[in-house]
């Protein structure tokens, strides 16, 4: 699979920004591709980061079906972690690989709209695709946007987006190419084997039997959502493998492609 004229859309999880050596291999990876003309946008969570610092606010964490409860007083927390210091780590360790970075959220540009997802969640953001033009600019000058979730909507409310649906939204905007990187090199066998491809059958048999687990259940469910939405394969793979991000730079499938059937 060639990706080079399609926008790769990068999702990295928040377990990255704890890791100087694998940001640094990231962005060095990334550097390469830009140079060679591939389009990419980094869309980044940063649960770790929004964790210590609610703590350090005195601040509990409470989660609603996987998703981050926001109430009104965790907002600007939230907001300062994840459009603040998560997206400054990544711009700088970027700059430092000598890649030229806008750091930028959801609500830049105008790229998505934005609402209260569910009431319940409080301020929590569903978003939709928008207008590509602001991306657009940003690729005819070889930059790298890398985008946090946090979102505006219409009232002008600071919204928290989960990151999976953030980087969904903007592969759609872009017809692009997702990338699901994380700590873990794909879907592993019982034997710890990687598996190469994944449907939604297999996903649910290997579910069942308890080989797809607790987080990886999660992406998985997620990335299978992606590709049958937009009727293309999601990649899941590692950030933390050389050789992975050495595929990814040539174009190659890397991890656990997940199919859309």
């Amino acid at each position: 699979m060639s990706t080079s004229n399609k926008t790769l859309v990068i999702k990295v999880g928040g377990a990255l920004l704890q890791c100087e050596m694998g940001t640094d291999r990231l962005m060095g990876t990334l550097a390469k591709m830009i140079a060679r003309g591939q389009k990419i946008i980094l869309v980044h969570g940063g649960g770790c980061i929004v964790d210590e610092q609610l703590t350090a606010n005195g601040m509990e964490t409470e989660k609603l079906d996987g998703l981050r409860v926001t109430p009104a007083e965790q907002v600007p927390v939230i907001v300062g972690a994840l459009a603040g210091t998560a997206n400054k780590l990544l711009q700088a360790a970027a700059i430092k690989a000598g890649i030229s970075a806008i750091g930028m959220s959801l609500a830049d540009g105008d790229i998505v709209t934005a609402k209260i997802k569910d009431k319940k969640l409080g301020f929590v953001g569903e978003v939709s695709p928008k207008s590509a033009t602001y991306l657009e600019f940003i690729f005819s000058q070889a930059w790298l946007p890398i985008v946090s979730s946090i979102a505006i909507d219409g009232s002008g409310q600071q919204l928290n987006v989960n990151a999976d649906q953030a980087a969904t939204v903007l592969a759609k905007l872009v017809d692009g190419q997702l990338v699901l990187l994380s700590d873990v090199s794909g879907v592993l066998d019982g034997k710890g084997k990687l598996i190469k491809s994944l449907n939604r059958a297999q996903v649910a048999e290997l579910t069942h039997i308890g080989v797809i687990e607790k987080g990886m259940k999660v992406k998985v469910e997620a990335a299978l959502e992606v590709a049958e939405l937009m009727g293309q394969p999601v990649q899941v793979a590692s950030w933390r493998s050389a050789e992975q991000l050495l595929a990814l730079s040539n174009g190659q499938s890397v991890g656990t492609q997940i199919q859309p059937n």
